[in-house]
């Protein structure tokens, strides 16, 4: 059975991939509009993720993640990011979507790096065994469930 943090590791993976082909077609963009929706794509990947994240794996660790920091630096992590992807939808001029949509896939890359470094270690020594499968079980069936 996968566990929950395997199974957010591998979203991490797949919209990494995701986000080196959108770098490599960002210089080739020709209208604002592409870039906004490139924007809005990102947007919509990221947040069931961080959803997911939110109310299957870390609302069981909100009290010790808090007690160190931790939790307020991935909220602001989230937020950085939210906001960065929705500036691009009001931006006038393509240069400036290019750069902020760069800055948000930079900042998700360093985001998920952190995760797995040291959250999801965090949350498999915290959960037990059964339950991270049980979670992991969840978010699977949701994917499924949305691929219907």
């Amino acid at each position: 059975m996968v566990n929950i943090t395997e199974v957010l590791t591998t979203e991490h993976a797949v919209f990494l991939t995701v986000f080196d082909q959108i770098e490599r077609a960002l210089p080739k963009l020709k209208r604002l509009e592409e870039a906004k929706m490139l924007a809005g794509l990102v947007e919509a990947l990221l947040q069931d993720h961080g959803d997911a994240e939110t109310n299957l794996a870390f609302v069981a660790l909100d009290h010790a993640l808090d007690q160190k920091g931790q939790l307020n630096r991935l909220h602001q992590d989230h937020d950085e990011i939210d906001d960065r992807l929705r500036r691009v939808k009001t931006v006038t001029k393509l240069p400036d979507a290019r750069r902020l949509l760069k800055a948000a896939l930079l900042a998700s890359r360093q985001h998920f790096r952190r995760e797995e470094r040291t959250i999801f270690p965090l949350i498999e020594k915290m959960l037990q065994k059964e339950t991270l499968a049980e979670l992991g079980k969840v978010r699977i069936e949701l994917h499924l469930a949305r691929a219907k």
